[in-house]
């Protein structure tokens, strides 16, 4: 269960409209009264001679009672509860007790308190009401509304064992701010998926992913369509930004401006000029031999895949602090894969990107320049420009996408046992966007090498066998049924020909991580594999050698014509 509060208002006629009214797209039905703190009080939704005028003036009595110039020119409270898709229709009576807690819980109306403010409940659909309230009590004084979110999220909790509702996470006061019902009703009306404040931060964070310098993310967000206004300190240092949407007007038809700090506080300048080169100000683009743009898409993946193991071995057995800074790294490393990939994945990875940005930021300090290689990792994508999507760009890009599934997954854990909830849940919906990025990557490149591995001679194919039951016996067999193998396999042969111990390897790449819970061992070995020995992503470009291939057989170009035994893949 949700609880929403949203902008005070001033003028409580205009929300009764509304919540009575029959919506921006004619979603109200039914409107009407389920509590109030009167049980008298006429309710226009039922009631055909009460009028929305009658319910304002008597809940705005105490406010006109107040000399003009002491009366609150925002005195309008609103707060909707919203329960989730899953959960039972409640009953009128039911959200009639969810109402009264709610007011008792925020401080509107607590129990027992016959001077409190005066409020009503009204409910147009089946999964939520709302509560409008005016905020002077009937003996003229404010109410204390002290961190009143933090109260209702908390009584929602507590509603939600009471009445067995879907449990949500709890908050900490980390999360960016939730779009307004009226930019929402905004997005609605101009057909936008998202709101301008969620299209905004979603495009100011990948301009930051990678930039070394105020000047390359200013010009990055200008590239990107958006108008860019900044604020200059006398000294000719820049002191602050804020960006709009061109389509987005207000009612003068003048764009709508966000700072970075209200988009989230992780896009404040000050907190962006620390991730500049380590955390320097204002120092320029790093000249370094390995800072240096990588030679193509390919490289920065493997690169990046290479930086995704060593981050998730720090999120393992790091510090918090160091942890933290990781985390924070991974996802500017995210923005940055999503923003370079190709069509078949990105929608997906930036997917991921967007909601893992809520896993990034807890109440754990990041101690900033452990991340460096991340970091690092991120310029080099963004460096290199966008892959193709096929041959060895996308391949990699499915080398790189395995790599970053664990380091996401190694961050819902983290987070879970720390008792980050919402960081946790965040997490853990990236890695399933994650999931659907890799089986749209992984296809072509796995069926290359499963079809390698199904042409391998008898002898080699049984040699393979062999160093898998001794370099990991005790996950051969299932490796051995997964439909994978082949692909595996022919890794294996890939790496004996090039002249490494193909057992010794696999021993390797299986102990750096456990992997009995992975849903395709044989899948996370490959790359595994074909990442530490250097091989290349895409099996098409490995030459085919007699040691390797039966005589007579050539490498197929095309693994998908003509075969109806295709292994289905599975992240």
């Amino acid at each position: 269960m949700i609880p929403s509060i949203h902008d005070r208002g001033s003028e409580t006629i205009g929300l009764i409209n509304y919540l009575y009214g029959p919506g921006t797209a004619e979603e109200h039905i039914d409107p009407h009264l389920v509590a109030a703190f009167d049980p008298l009080t006429p309710d226009p939704g039922r009631e055909p001679k009460a009028t929305y005028e009658q319910l304002q003036r008597l809940l705005d009595q105490p406010v006109n009672a107040l000399p003009a110039g002491k009366r609150p020119e925002k005195h309008v409270w609103h707060l909707s509860v919203r329960a989730a898709p899953e959960d039972p229709i409640l009953s009128d009576e039911d959200w009639a007790a969810v109402a009264r807690r709610m007011v008792a819980a925020t401080g509107i109306a607590p129990d027992g308190d016959e001077q409190a403010c005066r409020w009503a409940a009204v409910r147009h659909a089946d999964d939520h009401i709302h509560i409008i309230a005016t905020l002077v009590r009937d003996d003229g004084r404010r109410p204390r509304l002290h961190n009143e979110a933090r109260r209702a999220q908390d009584e929602c909790r507590r509603i939600e064992v009471d009445y067995d509702l879907r449990r949500v996470p709890a908050g900490d006061g980390t999360a960016a701010k939730r779009p307004t019902s009226a930019e929402r009703h905004k997005a609605e009306r101009e057909g936008r998926d998202r709101t301008a404040r969620e299209e905004l931060r979603e495009t100011v964070r990948r301009a930051v992913a990678g930039a070394t310098s105020e000047e390359e993310f200013l010009d990055r967000l200008r590239a990107a369509g958006l108008l860019v206004r900044t604020r200059v300190l006398p000294s000719g240092d820049l002191q602050g930004y804020t960006v709009a949407l061109p389509d987005d007007r207000n009612g003068d038809n003048e764009p709508v401006y966000y700072a970075g700090s209200t988009l989230t506080p992780d896009l404040s300048l000050p907190r962006i000029r620390k991730r500049f080169s380590d955390g320097t100000p204002n120092q320029g683009p790093d000249t370094r031999p390995s800072a240096q743009a990588p030679s193509g898409p390919a490289t920065a993946r493997r690169r990046t895949a290479t930086a995704a193991w060593q981050a998730v071995l720090v999120i393992d057995r790091g510090g918090d602090a160091e942890v933290a800074a990781h985390i924070t790294a991974a996802g500017e490393f995210l923005d940055a894969l999503a923003k370079t990939s190709a069509a078949h994945t990105r929608a997906e990875l930036r997917e991921a990107a967007f909601v893992f940005e809520r896993a990034t930021r807890s109440h754990v300090q990041a101690e900033r320049g452990h991340d460096r290689a991340l970091r690092q990792a991120a310029r080099d994508l963004v460096r290199s420009g966008p892959a193709l999507g096929r041959g060895e760009d996308g391949a990699t890009t499915a080398m790189a996408i395995d790599m970053l599934f664990f380091l996401v997954t190694a961050t819902a854990h983290w987070h879970a046992k720390k008792n980050h909830a919402q960081q946790a849940a965040a997490a853990r919906q990236a890695a399933e966007h994650l999931r659907a990025a890799y089986q749209a990557a992984a296809g072509i490149p796995l069926a290359v090498l499963y079809q390698r591995g199904r042409h391998l001679s008898q002898p080699l194919r049984q040699r393979q066998v062999a160093h898998l039951r001794q370099a990991v016996p005790e996950l051969a067999e299932q490796a051995l049924a997964e439909p994978g193998w082949f692909a595996l396999a022919a890794t294996l042969a890939d790496a004996e020909a090039a002249g490494h111990d193909p057992a010794g390897l696999l021993a390797e790449a299986a102990e750096r991580r456990e992997l009995s819970t992975a849903d395709s061992i044989t899948d996370v070995l490959v790359w595994r594999l074909r990442r530490m020995a250097d091989l290349p992503a895409d099996a098409t470009a490995m030459p085919v050698r007699a040691s390797t291939a039966e005589p007579g057989n050539r490498r197929v170009t095309h693994p998908l014509a003509g075969r109806d035994d295709q292994p289905r893949r599975a992240r």
